[in-house]
């Protein structure tokens, strides 16, 4: 079900969710969170999809807030928030509320968003394209306990990253970590089975590619050696090379879903290492919404006194 409201209210936002849950005979709130999406037109159809999706494993009230720019003079002055509320079939498995702003009120979407979160429940605010340079102190970010960005969505992700590493703050996360997950998780799984010291690493990937850069400063934090960074054709990370004593260990995956892993001693074999789609990249990020440390480790290329030396 969809219900279009043209310059609205935030209170008028609310009555049309309720109207629409009693129009399809869910009248009882069971969302977990509000997924709150900041984006522009051109790319709110993916984010949409992507949150919708996520939602069959979160169910959530997703707010996405579209910044509309202004054509004319008149435009400018002119403040309007107009709204298109999805129930049912049309949202996942919760509700989905499109806000495009106009005029002053695309300069306080807060005060638009605040009164459509649900009550004692966590937020997260997903910048599927370009992010604020301080993500914290945005005034929808400060509002959320998760903050996600996306270092692939921008033209310089590799100064982009730098900019992350001085305005982290606990609950910011990237997408360009969380498509790690498979690679860590090899890795550790790798080096239990090894069990030799590593010597020298390597991560191979094509150039400027943020989420390899995220993974060799992780190794080296994690290891405590120096990783080569090898430019390759790609696409994205595609082999990670642990030199140890006994031989060395490779995870390769030059292209395709599935990777080959190599031990020393051992007969390589084959292993399921495809690139997920958004939407998975989103449930997992959902499932835990305390402070990534193991992101702030891998922004900047260190591990502290606590942390442990293996992977």
């Amino acid at each position: 079900m969809k219900i279009d409201l043209t310059d609205t209210t935030a209170s008028k936002i609310n009555k049309a969710l309720v109207q629409g849950r009693r129009a399809i005979g869910t009248p009882a709130v069971g969302m977990v969170l509000t997924m709150v999406i900041v984006t522009d037109e051109e790319n709110a159809y993916d984010a949409i999809k992507a949150a919708e999706e996520a939602s069959h494993e979160h169910p959530s009230r997703t707010l996405v807030v579209i910044k509309r720019h202004a054509r004319t003079p008149r435009d400018r002055t002119q403040s309007r928030l107009d709204a298109e509320v999805r129930v049912g079939a049309d949202a996942g498995t919760g509700e989905t509320v499109i806000l495009r702003t106009y005029g002053e009120v695309s300069d306080h979407a807060d005060s638009v968003v605040l009164p459509l979160l649900l009550p004692d429940a966590p937020v997260v605010v997903w910048w599927p394209m370009e992010a604020p340079e301080v993500p914290s102190k945005d005034p929808l970010g400060a509002l959320a306990q998760r903050r996600i960005t996306d270092l692939y969505a921008v033209e310089n992700p590799l100064e982009m990253l730098e900019s992350r590493v001085r305005s982290y703050a606990p609950g910011d996360t990237d997408l360009a970590w969380t498509r790690l997950t498979p690679w860590r998780s090899m890795l550790a799984a790798a080096l239990d089975q090894a069990r030799a010291k590593v010597i020298s690493a390597a991560v191979e990937a094509e150039a400027e590619n943020p989420a390899a850069e995220l993974l060799a400063r992780w190794l080296e934090a994690r290891l405590h050696v120096r990783v080569d960074r090898v430019v390759t054709a790609g696409p994205v990370v595609t082999a990670v090379r642990l030199g140890t004593e006994n031989g060395e260990i490779v995870i390769d995956r030059p292209e395709g879903p599935l990777a080959t892993l190599t031990l020393p001693g051992q007969p390589s074999r084959t292993l399921a290492l495809k690139v997920r789609a958004t939407s998975e990249l989103i449930a997992e990020e959902l499932r835990r919404l305390d402070a990534d440390e193991m992101y702030a480790i891998a922004l900047n290329g260190e591990a502290t006194e606590e942390t442990p030396a293996h992977v």
